[in-house]
């Protein structure tokens, strides 16, 4: 059958949920991460990533891989989507093994499925843009490319990958271009030159590929990995046991063999069929509470008062104590979070280092705390 006549693969949507957000600690929690949370408005983060795409991909083409403590939440979370497209791994291997499970096990279905992975934390404010790219995206993977949407920077982060265009790329008319090559979390100096050369974007997580084209790549840069993919996902000979309990089985047998590692470095910094789409679209990766009070309101003072608070000559604080009224004379910039067992209070600018308190809870062996 030639090209030309091979039918047009539909559009799946392959979304990560089982990261833990330590940095939302102390909401965040092993059986309540943030991306079950609703930070804002009345849908948890997961529940946003869905729905901003179901003008295109119906639930029925939608996978989530989460993790056994998060499975059922996320399935109640999610109704609509079949439970057993709903996969717990049982353990973390990071996204390349991730993402090869998922081309293993839909191309089992739909030979010539494109697949669009999206992590399930993060915001995209302009969700009309977003489609639009998800469109031009889906339609270069069906080329046989590999397609990442890159995110012009807003300021010198350190704590990002970045994609290096030949030159500056303009944001419209929207197009992919070709990846000149893909760079790792800079120090601060680097980050600033980067921001000002602008043809450097940050990576924003969000990949496109046939699944035949990312199956192809990991035989290629991860054969044992991806053997290990084919063994979990081989259908069962005729008249044996039940496929979704032999299938179970064998990734709680075999996925802990997986590499650790992540697809960028197995696959993207490899390959050269790889194009970025520079873009726009109110795009945040919610790595902190410190992005959660960039995105909020402010009041007159710059703080964000997710309840009743009175407070005289402070600025910058984030403050959310549900039920209490917090008070506070002449302190600034910092982040106050309190649940019913603990009280966190973290200087703004250092709101990353909150996963290192999770760090030392652990080694305490404070598991009714994680």
């Amino acid at each position: 059958m030639s090209t030309q006549n091979k039918p047009e693969g539909h559009l799946y949507a392959v979304i990560l949920a089982g990261g833990r957000g330590t940095r939302f600690w102390p909401r965040s929690r092993r059986s309540y991460p943030k991306q079950l949370m609703n930070l804002w408005g009345q849908e948890s983060l997961l529940q946003q990533t869905v729905e901003r795409f179901t003008p295109l991909i119906p639930s029925e083409n939608v996978w989530v891989f989460t993790n056994e403590y998060l499975a059922k939440a996320v399935s109640r979370q999610l109704p609509a989507v079949p439970r057993n497209q709903i996969i717990a791994e049982p353990v973390q291997r990071n996204t390349a093994p991730c993402t090869g499970l998922a081309a293993e096990l839909i191309s089992r279905k739909d030979p010539e499925a494109v697949l669009g992975v999206f992590p399930s934390d993060q915001a995209i404010l302009k969700p009309k843009v977003f489609l639009k790219v998800v469109r031009l995206a889906a339609s270069h993977a069906r080329r046989g490319e590999i397609v990442v949407l890159g995110i012009r920077p807003r300021w010198p982060e350190t704590g990002y990958g970045y994609m290096e265009f030949t030159q500056a790329p303009a944001l419209t008319p929207l197009q992919a271009l070709p990846v000149k090559r893909f760079r790792e979390k800079p120090t601060l100096a680097v980050a600033r030159r980067y921001l000002g050369a602008k043809r450097f974007f940050w990576n924003s997580g969000m990949f496109f590929w046939k699944a035949s084209v990312i199956r192809n790549a990991l035989r290629r840069h991860l054969p044992q990995t991806s053997e290990i993919l084919a063994d979990i996902t081989r259908l069962p000979e005729r008249g044996r046991a039940n496929g979704k309990g032999r299938f179970e089985k064998l990734l709680k047998q075999l996925y802990p063999s997986c590499d650790n590692i992540s697809v960028d470095y197995a696959v993207l910094e490899k390959a050269s069929n790889v194009v970025g789409i520079p873009c726009e679209i109110g795009w945040s990766d919610l790595g902190s509470w410190r992005a959660i009070y960039d995105m909020l309101p402010h009041d007159s003072q710059d703080n964000v008062l997710c309840s009743e608070g009175l407070l005289l000559d402070s600025s910058g604080l984030f403050v959310d104590v549900p039920g209490k009224l917090v008070s506070a004379v002449g302190v600034k910039d910092l982040v106050i979070v309190e649940t019913g067992d603990a009280l966190l209070i973290v200087p703004r600018d250092r709101a990353q280092e909150v996963s290192k308190l999770v760090a030392e809870l652990e080694k305490s062996r404070r598991n009714d705390l994680l």
